[in-house]
């Protein structure tokens, strides 16, 4: 797959099958539409284009979202796109000039002059344009104008319910991480490097990897104890995967020892190598519990250790697919 960083480095191509959308969590709605470009670019022997924003548009229409926190960061996206079997992903940033296109000089100056847009397949309700103006019928306007198909998704619904990047980020911050995952149709992951922590874990028997998750932006679940898969790299050989690991994280500000920070930590089982400075990603399975301020190190000791046991058996009922 062909990344671009902006749209001024990509060259019109003949024959492009195009899409258009923040995709945050690229979650079952948004593969069905992906899939739905990529065969038909297969089909006519052309050419698949997603065409993505960032930041999210939300932080430069209306500030107050610029707190905004996403389910992807931009290299997670990319890689589950490169996955979809996408030919060309073009990362562009939303500007004010960006977001102040009409509708007709959208169509004409990104869709045609830019990409050589000949299909297009939209999701449910797509707007565009300044003030978001623009819509399914300025699209099929455009496309009689300039020669290009458009293709609108209907609405996907799972149990009834329909999905939605929103949706998805509200399972998160409830820490409903399995609810999440059937949003998306894969585990919700952090990416981080891990860094030097106190230590304190060591001392009472369960030595944690401290992640630092560099992105901002990259949201992160509720406080509490979550059951993790886990594979590390090199910092310098990202493409190095580990074999996978079991292990149980913890997110929170760690109250029992009064911590003043808010901590992503993880006890890898049958662990022992140093690890410092290599990338880890911690795919999300089950939340096991809350966060809770213990009376003591020796009381939060004993419920570590059945927290890890319900880790197993979390595991051994539901067993990964190495």
């Amino acid at each position: 797959m062909n990344i671009y960083h902006n749209i001024s480095e990509f060259n019109k191509i003949e024959h492009a099958v195009v899409t258009i959308g923040t995709f945050d969590g690229v979650h079952f709605g948004h593969q069905k539409i992906i899939q739905t470009v990529v065969e038909r670019a297969k089909l006519a022997n052309a050419e698949s284009v997603i065409l993505t924003f960032f930041p999210h548009p939300r932080m430069i229409i209306d500030p107050e979202n610029a707190a905004l926190k996403m389910i992807n960061t931009i290299d997670e996206k990319a890689q589950i796109l490169e996955k979809l079997g996408v030919d060309h992903l073009i990362i562009t940033p939303f500007t004010r000039d960006f977001s102040n296109l009409s509708p007709d000089q959208y169509i004409k100056q990104i869709l045609v002059d830019t990409i050589g847009t000949k299909e297009l397949i939209i999701g449910y309700d797509h707007r565009f344009g300044k003030d978001r103006k623009g819509g399914l019928k300025e699209l099929i306007d455009g496309g009689e104008i300039y020669g290009f198909k458009v293709q609108e998704i209907a609405e996907q619904d799972i149990d009834d319910v329909a999905v939605s990047s929103t949706k998805i980020r509200t399972a998160l911050l409830n820490g409903d991480v399995k609810l999440a995952s059937h949003y998306l149709g894969y585990n919700f992951s952090l990416t981080g490097s891990v860094i030097k922590g106190d230590k304190i874990g060591r001392t009472i028997g369960f030595p944690t990897a401290n992640l630092f998750v560099e992105e901002s932006y990259k949201l992160i679940p509720a406080d509490g104890i979550y059951a993790v898969s886990l594979h590390l790299s090199k910092e310098d050989n990202l493409d190095s995967i580990s074999q996978t690991y079991i292990g149980m994280a913890y997110i929170g500000q760690r109250p029992t020892i009064n911590g003043m920070t808010r901590n992503i930590e993880v006890n890898i089982f049958d662990f022992n190598q140093e690890v410092y400075g290599q990338r880890l990603t911690m795919e999300f399975h089950e939340f096991l519990r809350a966060d809770y301020k213990f009376p003591s190190l020796e009381t939060m000791t004993e419920q570590l250790k059945l927290d890890k046991e319900n880790t197993i058996s979390y595991f051994k009922n539901n067993p990964l697919s190495l």
